[in-house]
């Protein structure tokens, strides 16, 4: 991040805005929303702002700023339309150690004025760090639209309880998920129908009644998807933000465990091919402890969790422990990966059939069956496949595959990293000598690969090679 998002708490306190203009105005509108005793400091204002000041609701010095102490006041804001001006009294605030914003130029000050969606006493800010404010504002009016007002209400009401839930309940955990239940509910519902009354008796009766399951919690297999956050079901998303705990794997992509809650404690259980921090038996005795610790844990896989993602071994585990537990399915690399590159698994002029394959077994080897896996007309995805690539390549045609055949490999599949590398069982391991593709990478052969270059859609900001299907030549960026 390059900012730290803070709320400065501004009631009654004093807040300069130096400028007199219509920037000025918009941002004495701010303060003022906030509570703050604002003063401009400018030899002229506009009509607006002269209003303000006959209502009583502004002080205003007329004078220039270099002729007025800016020591005293809580928060300064520099909006002149003069950019060395600005940037005096942004060094002058800051010999003080006082917040100061710099209008259209963030970097010169100490602080950022985002969007902002008011809902009070629920508010929700939106920033780019001063790269694009017009995007700032798109996305603000995108939550506002997806933000009812009745949230500010719902806010109150729980800022009413707040104490009573906290005697209630002393245990953190506990007041959190009367919280989930209560915002998430009927109560929540009635808020945002007007219906106060009946919320708030509701809301008396879960708080005579709750008892929190603190003996027993639960786990969630919750499938990430292939990498692109976007791809998460609102169900998955749901469970990640009232977790207590997150089991995470290797491929699960950074900004999807960003989503999780921030407050949730993070274990890695990641393996790597001869590498694991942890074994499987422990993984699955893991989630079967912390949920009878009374914890909600998030079991956060790459894909689906049934597919290649042992889930089925850990909720095998958890079952015959008695943890209660829910499967919440992800797209699975295969689709993702072959979608984001422009392959489509089946189609009826190429293939009828797609078959998923694991790039090694249990014992580390390969030993599949490769009669079944060479008849024609069907689509391959290997999974976990690329330091085993030399032995598919040879089992494939050693069992009747065209040498020809079409290959694809995709680096990173629906991440703006994405890489994707074409070419045949004859030439692709040259290929892959030369440009070196990297884990995770997913391996899909068929006649469907040669659909790749007219159908490919998405282009990452790393851009990708193709190779060309015979001869072996340079990659093309995609």
């Amino acid at each position: 991040m390059d900012f730290l998002p803070v709320f400065l708490n501004i009631k009654s306190r004093p807040c300069a805005v130096i400028g007199g203009g219509d920037v000025a105005a918009r941002k004495v509108r701010l303060l003022l929303a906030a509570q703050g005793e604002v003063t401009v400091i400018a030899p002229e204002l506009t009509k607006e702002l002269q209003e303000q000041v006959a209502a009583g609701a502004i002080t205003h010095l007329a004078k220039q700023h270099s002729q007025a102490p800016l020591d005293h006041y809580a928060v300064v804001v520099a909006a002149t339309d003069d950019a060395n001006a600005n940037q005096q009294i942004a060094e002058t605030a800051k010999q003080s150690n006082i917040p100061v914003n710099v209008v259209d130029n963030p970097d010169a000050g100490t602080f950022i004025m985002p969007s902002i969606i008011d809902r009070s006493p629920v508010i929700a800010a939106v920033s780019t760090g001063g790269a694009s404010p017009v995007l700032a504002r798109l996305i603000r009016a995108r939550l506002e639209s997806l933000i009812p007002a009745g949230y500010g209400r719902l806010g109150e009401l729980t800022a009413r309880y707040r104490e009573r839930v906290k005697k209630a309940f002393r245990n953190s955990d506990d007041r959190r998920r009367f919280w989930d239940r209560i915002l998430q509910g009927s109560v929540a519902e009635r808020v945002f129908s007007g219906h106060m009354e009946e919320a708030e008796a509701v809301l008396e009766k879960e708080l005579a009644e709750f008892s929190p399951n603190s003996g027993m919690g639960e786990v969630y297999l919750v499938g990430g998807g292939p990498g692109d956050p976007d791809l998460l079901t609102f169900r998955a998303l749901r469970l990640m933000q009232q977790a207590d705990v997150v089991v995470y794997d290797r491929l699960v992509a950074k900004p999807v465990l960003e989503m999780v809650r921030r407050e949730a404690e993070r274990i890695y259980v990641g393996k790597e091919r001869d590498r694991h921090a942890m074994r499987q038996e422990e993984i699955n005795e893991l989630l079967a402890k912390l949920a009878k610790e009374g914890k909600r844990v998030v079991r956060l896989k790459g894909g689906d969790p049934f597919i290649f993602g042992r889930g089925g071994e850990e909720i095998d585990t958890l079952a015959e422990q008695g943890v209660p537990f829910q499967v919440i399915p992800g797209i699975t690399a295969a689709s993702g990966c072959a979608t984001y590159s422009g392959i489509p698994l089946t189609h009826r002029d190429y293939a009828q059939s797609v078959t998923f394959v694991t790039g090694h077994l249990k014992d580390g080897s390969m030993n599949l069956n490769w009669r079944q896996l060479a008849q024609p007309h069907q689509t391959l995805v290997f999974y976990m496949g690329l330091m085993g690539l030399p032995v598919i390549v040879e089992k494939l045609i050693e069992h009747g595959v065209s040498p020809q055949m079409p290959i694809a490999l995709v680096q990173q599949g629906t991440t703006h990293l994405q890489r994707v590398f074409t070419g045949t069982l004859e030439n692709i391991l040259e290929l892959v000598e030369r440009e070196k593709p990297k884990p995770p990478t997913l391996i899909i052969v068929g006649e469907v690969v040669q659909l790749q270059e007219k159908l490919s859609w998405y282009k990452g900001e790393k851009k990708g090679y193709q190779g060309a299907t015979s001869p072996v030549q340079p990659g093309t960026a995609l």
